[in-house]
């Protein structure tokens, strides 16, 4: 059985199967907010759709971090340090890409454990 959190006519937040919880690109509501701000909120909503879900950061198995532009890379990387738990770190890659608006400067999917 699959179970939606959230579903929409284009696509659901997170889809859960087999124990494991795949959430859709999280991005930030407020887009003025600089790349740790953005980031901070991107990663509130992972929180949220977790719990949602029954799970929570320490079950992270895979995370994918999009930046608009990578020159962001460390102010991502200091509001990921301060979320992320230690010894609980996931799997992680970041890469540059175009977001789907450009006032948005980082786009993050999860993996998780449920």
């Amino acid at each position: 059985m699959i179970q939606r959190i959230d579903p929409g006519p284009r696509m659901s937040e997170a889809s859960i199967h087999n124990g494991v919880v795949y959430l859709a690109g999280q991005v930030p509501e407020d887009a003025s907010l600089d790349i740790e701000g953005q980031t901070r909120e991107v990663l509130a909503a992972i929180d949220a759709l977790l719990a949602q879900a029954g799970s929570d950061k320490t079950r992270i198995l895979r995370a994918q971090i999009f930046l608009a532009d990578i020159a962001d890379f460390a102010g991502m990387n200091r509001a990921w340090d301060a979320w992320v738990v230690p010894d609980n770190a996931p799997a992680r890659a970041t890469v540059e890409a175009k977001l789907a608006k450009p006032q948005w400067k980082v786009e993050i999917v999860v993996t998780a454990a449920v």
